[in-house]
């Protein structure tokens, strides 16, 4: 079993930043990528960014490409999205989640997920 703790949501202005962080713990040798996904009210969940733990390569969704970027710290055991140029359109339940996955953009391929942090952004 992984255990996923997110933090560092909150309300922010357009053009602000954020770092989201998510702690992991338990079996996390056990998974080859974590990601970030968010979900809108009334919206379907999407995926964010994901990186490949063994490699560290990120991978992004066109809409928040050159805007946020992943990162994880082996030794805290910690995934970080960091957040900038922030627009109204980010605001959603940003998630992270572990696995070991092929498809990486596609959430059901994920095996843990945390229980997710708010990040509102005012226009």
């Amino acid at each position: 079993q992984v255990q996923l703790v997110e933090s560092g949501g909150g309300l922010v202005q357009t053009g602000g930043s954020l770092r989201l962080s998510c702690a992991a713990s338990g079996r996390t040798f056990s998974s080859d990528t974590m990601g970030w996904f968010r979900q809108a009210p009334g919206k379907e969940r999407e995926f964010v960014a994901a990186i490949r733990l063994n490699s560290g390569s990120p991978f992004y969704a066109d809409s928040v490409k050159g805007r946020f970027t992943i990162a994880r710290d082996n030794a805290k055991n910690t995934l970080y999205l960091q957040m900038n140029s922030l627009k109204p359109e980010d605001t959603a339940v940003y998630s992270c989640a572990a696995g070991n996955v092929d498809r990486l953009r596609f959430g059901e391929e994920y095996d843990y997920w945390g229980q997710g942090t708010q990040v509102t952004v005012s226009s």
